[in-house]
């Protein structure tokens, strides 16, 4: 409401001593007080009441105005009942700054303006965000999408002065109406609204963070069309949206309560909408999933690769790398009987899926669409998720190979030709190339002390994977759940997802071997002394190999550079480079080209024993 409206209502006893310019002001909230400095409960937009009691002299007058104005406050109202006339200080103050000043008739109460001011901006605002909101409902529920849960927001900050925004159960910011939140605040609020939600009491739940209180509301579609509640809170607690409001809904009205309940729905219903999206995305991972279980040819896997690589990765030029990354959810038995009359079962599947397909979100994107990209399936207790990464040009056979073995490798001094010095862009002092393989941000591969990375590696990385979200993810998981997740190295075809996908399944049986509610493993951690251990699978044994020889053997095909047969006689050889380059005839400086290449394409230092140890094991076993 406006000041004028306050000065044209006679119950009142309002009386205009200044500021007649200013009576367009939006009048938010009233406050009385005595306090010379009032500034801590102010927030802007009050009207203030007092009686003057803090006035002890004309000199009061200068400060106690400059503070209600540089509070934002919209106007002042002063009693009569004590002095009588309002002093002329005051009015002089208030004209100085600005503000507008009333003098309230002694027969009017406080409490009477205050009830009338209260009673109007409430009034008003919740019904006019009815209104909208009743109107955003009618038209997402029977027609498109609208303008997805930042409209809801915005009126929720314009119309109640509510500042909110829409988190994913890892803290992730979906939506949001001005300042992002940060995303540590983020994790933490989901992981209040997870422990509260796991102890069965019913949103909104409050949250006290750094001195700010927050409420926090499920999201869930309880509409018509919904789907069914879940019979076990597990079933959806790591999976539902949240509506942080920076506010304590603990003393508010059953209508605003129910205001912010159909925000909510309204929020839920834009959710089911973007969730129907992903379906084409689940079934190209499903199906390709199915392949690689049966066994089928490499063609045919392929082909439904190609398929599926438009749609997750839109205007690449070249057939992307995968990766394959398994999660499990695991839930202590209770008594509650389930499905069937089986006790306690809760199916993990689909609750790995949709926990998953949160997990491989970056954390710092924000949005409903950031998942567009990723594929999750999932099979009896397991979430699949098939992750394209873009693939890495290589480099030009002419920039890379060095001299050929029939050419001059040194010039008139008898020195190395030209040709046969470092590259541009190999590591100094080395005299090869930066390998790949370096965890992203870090240019360090994991778990080794090798040459830093010439670019970012796109790979995913277990631990890195759930830095963000073990937090949150804990609280949900509480004292009887657990998650694990196992990531495979990258693939560069599609004969190597199915040594990929036992790679990813071995690495998540080490994570579950480990203590801790939140655990993940990566294919690096399954070294080359855990391939001899009998209970370990062929198939990672397969992966192993593929992953160590198919650069090579990719690289060996489209330029006959003959990597494989220069790597066995290396190792042959005990790393001799004489005895090597006697034996393949070729130049020392050619040898060294064609070993610096292998340590590039495989991420590998032949030098070192455990390298070589697993070239050896590689080779024997292909």
């Amino acid at each position: 409401m406006r000041l004028r409206a306050l000065l044209e209502t006679d119950a009142l006893g309002l009386r205009l001593l200044g500021g007649q310019g200013e009576l367009d002001r939006t009048v938010r909230g009233v406050m009385t007080t005595d306090l010379r400095d009032p500034s801590r409960y102010l927030s802007g937009g009050e009207l203030v009441l007092t009686g003057l009691a803090w006035r002890r002299d004309a000199s009061d007058s200068e400060p106690f105005v400059r503070i209600l104005a540089g509070a934002g406050v919209a106007g002042l109202a002063a009693g009569e009942a004590e002095l009588g006339d309002i002093p002329a200080d005051l009015v002089e103050a208030c004209d100085r700054h600005r503000l507008p000043l009333f003098a309230v008739h002694e027969t009017v109460a406080f409490a009477t303006i205050t009830e009338h001011v209260v009673r109007q901006v409430s009034g008003e605002r919740a019904g006019d965000l009815a209104a909208v909101v009743d109107r955003h409902r009618r038209l997402m529920t029977s027609g498109p999408a609208g303008g997805g849960p930042e409209v809801v927001l915005d009126l929720l900050t314009s119309d109640l002065d509510l500042r909110a925004w829409v988190l994913s159960p890892t803290g992730r910011q979906i939506a949001g109406a001005g300042a992002p939140l940060p995303g540590p605040l983020g994790a933490t609020l989901a992981g209040h609204h997870l422990a509260a939600t796991r102890t069965g009491r019913r949103g909104p739940h409050r949250a006290a963070v750094a001195g700010t209180t927050y409420s926090l509301f499920p999201i869930r579609n309880t509409g018509r069309g919904a789907v069914p509640a879940a019979r076990d809170v597990r079933e959806s607690v790591l999976s539902d949206w949240l509506l942080a409001v920076e506010a304590d809904a603990s003393d508010w009205p059953a209508a605003r309560l129910d205001l912010l309940q159909g925000v909510t729905q309204l929020i839920a219903v834009e959710r089911d909408r973007r969730d129907a999206a992903r379906t084409v995305r689940r079934r190209l991972a499903q199906e390709v999933l199915e392949l690689v279980q049966a066994g089928a040819a490499p063609a045919e896997i392929a082909a439904r690769l190609r398929v599926a690589a438009p749609v997750l990765l839109p205007g690449l030029g070249v057939t992307p790398q995968w990766q394959v990354v398994v999660a499990r959810v695991d839930w202590t038995a209770t008594d509650a009987p389930g499905p069937a009359g089986v006790p306690g079962d809760i199916a993990g599947g689909p609750v790995a899926q949709a926990l998953l397909e949160e997990i491989l979100v970056d954390p710092a994107a924000g949005g409903p669409d950031s998942a567009d990209r990723i594929a999750v399936a999932h099979t009896g207790e397991e979430a699949i998720a098939l992750v394209p990464l873009p693939a890495v040009p290589a480099p030009l056979p002419e920039t890379v190979d060095g001299p050929t073995d029939n050419a001059d490798h040194t010039g008139s001094t008898g020195t190395p030709a030209a040709s046969a010095a470092p590259k541009a862009g190999d590591a100094p002092g080395t005299g090869r190339a930066p390998e790949p393989g370096a965890a992203p941000g870090t240019g360090r591969t994991p778990g080794t002390d090798r040459a830093p990375a010439a670019a970012q590696d796109p790979a995913l990385h277990a631990d890195a994977l759930l830095a963000a979200v073990r937090d949150p993810l804990s609280a949900g998981l509480a004292d009887d759940g657990r998650l694990t997740l196992g990531v495979s190295a990258a693939v560069h075809s599609a004969e190597g997802l199915r040594g990929a996908l036992e790679e990813a399944r071995h690495a998540r049986r080490v994570a579950a071997a480990r203590p801790g509610r939140v655990c993940a493993a990566g294919h690096h951690e399954l070294a080359s002394h855990v391939l001899l251990l009998p209970f370990v699978p062929d198939d990672v044994r397969r992966a192993f190999t593929a992953r160590l020889l198919d650069p090579l053997r990719d690289y060996d095909r489209r330029h006959r550079a003959e990597l494989i047969e220069t790597l066995e006689a290396f190792l042959d050889c005990d790393g001799s480079w004489t005895r090597c380059a006697a034996r393949l005839h070729l130049h020392v400086n050619t040898l060294r080209y064609r070993v610096g290449r292998i340590e590039q394409l495989t991420g590998r230092d032949l030098s070192r024993l455990e390298d070589k140890l697993d070239f050896f094991l590689a080779l024997r076993m292909s």
